[in-house]
């Protein structure tokens, strides 16, 4: 025991008086004994697998933790809301994505009226909750929606599971890229559901022994889970606004600056000027002032002088300052700044080349979009097969494929796609003339411009219908030039002569 403590003790044992440094001793080890006995239990509870578990922030740090995860949804949620910039940076790609529909579509009919049961479903209503998916895709970064499979039949209803109620996603501990399982949050009650991700196809042909044991441990129902600006060892979504966020908080905050100092530029006050007064008269004529209405009438001597005087701020004009933060926001979510009531004289050729790379950005997302809708429908093929013929569906079958058919975004220039299909066709014309290019090229070039005009075919099989109809009109036109053999003066041979000559 250390010797400070042995003299605080000591002089509490004369302080309580007639109690002896020893007695003092014991009293103090009973005293630990009962705080020891009192102490509350505690512990962890070691899952027989837990070697096969990752951390819950994951081996690396690619991913926000929850408290951030959690924040950053919530921001992105308000800033959508409350800030116009926000909103157009979202609404924008939705309009280009999804203003024309989209479609599901197989080439076997049966397996088409399956996709269509599940598309217009009257639970799943795609065409009406597919542009708040996508929404929400883009705010929170990630979607999941639990499946429920009918018993009998085979058909499939999608539920909804708020982003925020996410807990942790779980990956295949042999392949990090993998997503096989989802946790949420614990309920009032201390409830947390485990959701298995649905990845189609046979589990022992797509998971090791222990992966297929972990996802039996997710025993709450199946999901389907996407997620954006994520990367491939990360776990979680990111939303479009992540980076945006504080800079639109920024230019939020700036513009109403901007209408705090336009209101007090137009504010003015009266100034009262006294000729000759003393501070007596000054503070008696204070007290009876009053300031004029508009419209009023005012009589005044040439000694009092009134002035209104409004304040001078010194301040600049604030409209490029204003451009530059708007761009800088506008930039990182790759919009051109005249879509959003910017870009001075720009006219309407170089608008159109201001969009470009926007409409590779959205292509992106729309190609992420139709592989979800995909998923989705590839999904209900599979429970369909499997409650009808109980077996595995091979979904490489082409009477199995599952497309997502999406109108045109933006309506395509068809005079210079028509004119250089002329041009691309001339100059593949003289290149085989020459012997400088084969059939087979010539016609790929072709397709590549065709396909611009929305006319789409398979290179191959076009040139082999081609050379066949360019046979069989060769045969008609030799077949109608043949001479009339009944006709006078014709010869058997042909030769409109003697036989002998």
């Amino acid at each position: 025991m250390a010797a400070t403590e042995k003299g605080l003790r000591y002089q509490l044992s004369r302080l309580i008086g007639g109690a002896t440094f020893r007695e003092i001793e014991e009293a103090a080890e009973r005293h630990n004994a009962r705080v020891a006995a009192l102490r509350e239990a505690a512990g962890i509870t070691i899952d027989d697998d837990e070697d096969q578990w990752r951390k819950l922030t994951g081996d690396s740090n690619r991913d926000l933790s929850p408290l951030t995860q959690s924040r950053m949804q919530e921001l992105a949620l308000y800033a959508w809301e409350s800030n116009l910039l926000a909103n157009r940076i979202i609404e924008l790609p939705l309009g280009y994505l999804l203003a024309e529909g989209v479609r599901l579509q197989a080439e076997d009919e049966i397996v088409q009226e399956w996709i269509d049961r599940f598309w217009f479903d009257p639970i799943n209503q795609m065409d009406l909750k597919l542009p708040k998916k996508c929404r929400e895709l883009a705010l929170f970064g990630e979607q999941c929606y639990p499946a429920f499979v009918n018993e009998i039949s085979g058909h499939v209803r999608l539920g909804y599971l708020d982003p925020a109620l996410i807990e942790t996603i779980v990956t295949d501990p042999d392949n990090g890229e993998q997503k096989i399982g989802l946790i949420t949050r614990k309920d009032q009650k201390g409830r947390a559901r485990r959701y298995r991700i649905i990845v189609n196809g046979p589990e022992e042909e797509l998971f090791t022994d222990r992966t297929r044991r972990i996802r039996e441990t997710f025993a709450d129902g199946e999901c389907f889970y996407f997620a954006v600006n994520d990367l491939s060892n990360g776990r979680r979504g990111r939303s479009d606004l992540l980076a945006q966020i504080d800079w639109l908080d920024a230019y939020d905050q700036f513009l109403f600056g901007e209408l705090e100092r336009q209101a007090a530029l137009r504010a003015f006050i009266w100034d009262v000027e006294l000729t000759g007064a003393t501070p007596e008269e000054v503070a008696a004529k204070a007290k009876k002032i009053f300031t004029p209405k508009s419209g009023s009438v005012r009589v005044r001597n040439d000694s009092e002088k009134w002035n209104a005087v409004a304040p001078d701020l010194k301040a600049g004009d604030s409209s490029e300052s204003a451009r530059l933060l708007r761009n800088h926001i506008l930039g990182g979510a790759t919009l051109p700044e005249v879509w959003y009531g910017g870009g001075g004289d720009v006219n309407r050729a170089a608008a159109a080349e201001m969009g470009d790379p926007t409409f590779k950005m959205f292509v992106m997302r729309q190609t992420y979009l139709g592989y979800m809708l995909e998923t989705m429908g590839r999904f209900q093929v599979r429970m369909r097969e499997l409650k009808e013929k109980h077996r595995e569906p091979d979904l490489f079958d082409p009477i199995y494929k599952v497309t997502a058919q999406w109108p045109e975004m933006v309506p395509s220039d068809m005079t210079k796609y028509a004119a250089a299909l002329a041009q691309v066709t001339t100059g593949c014309v003289q290149a085989i003339d020459r012997g400088l290019m084969t059939d087979e090229t010539a016609i790929r070039l072709i397709e590549n411009i065709s396909g611009r005009l929305g006319v789409e075919f398979d290179a191959e099989e076009e040139i082999k219908k081609a050379r066949a109809q360019m046979a069989k009109r060769a045969e008609e036109d030799t077949f109608t030039e043949l001479p009339d053999t009944n006709s006078p003066g014709a010869s058997p041979d042909n030769t409109g002569g003697n036989s002998n000559a």
